[in-house]
């Protein structure tokens, strides 16, 4: 069964703009793929914790020297890990805060990244593990910021699902939305009229 995965970040949960956009996004890729499963993690309404140097030496240490503690911090970023490997598309909605990408969003990523999971080290560098899948960002800003130096997220997010293997990345933009004039309704009518041609 073919699996897509929709991480809402904003912290506002369903009622973000970026994560409206995902929603409209998911809801027309379903009229297209109607046996397909969505599953939906939303970093607001579940909020994993930032990494911390207990986190990081459970994921380090070897799987017979684990404490009781440790192996309960390895089994959940394994949980985070088995749902992305599971799935064929991702989509990720995307505001922007204060230039950067939401904390949450960030501590998905780091709860993620694991050394001989989903990335491996060779002798050619470093070699994603979650090959094979599509993914589609739909980041939400309220002033105009694509293609300046101000974006910090695009290139980040690009390399990091990179890093990891995912190279098809589909970025759909509504920038504007906090600068009045018509804008806003401007741009997330040009980002459904995106995501539209994309999920059909």
């Amino acid at each position: 069964m073919k699996t897509l995965l929709q991480i809402n970040s904003s912290i506002f949960s369903s009622g973000g703009q970026s994560s409206q956009l995902a929603d409209h996004f998911v809801a027309a890729w379903r009229a297209n793929h109607p046996d397909a499963q969505v599953v939906v993690r939303d970093l607001a309404q579940n909020p994993l914790p930032h990494l911390d140097a207990r986190r990081v030496t459970a994921f380090f240490a070897k799987p017979d020297d684990r404490t009781p503690e440790q192996q309960v911090f390895v089994a959940e970023s394994d949980a985070l890990i088995e749902e992305i490997k599971q799935a064929e598309e991702i989509v990720i909605g995307l505001p922007m805060y204060n230039f950067g990408i939401p904390s949450t969003l960030k501590a998905y990523f780091d709860h993620i990244a694991r050394a001989g999971v989903t990335f491996r080290y060779t002798s050619n560098g470093p070699e994603g593990l979650l090959t094979g899948k599509k993914a589609y960002v739909f980041a939400t800003r309220g002033g105009l910021y694509a293609g300046t130096p101000l974006d910090s997220q695009t290139g980040y997010v690009r390399n990091f699902l990179g890093f990891l293997g995912i190279t098809d990345v589909e970025f759909v933009y509504a920038e504007g939305l906090n600068m009045g004039g018509g804008s806003k309704e401007a741009a997330l009518a040009k980002a459904q009229r995106q995501l539209a041609t994309l999920a059909a």
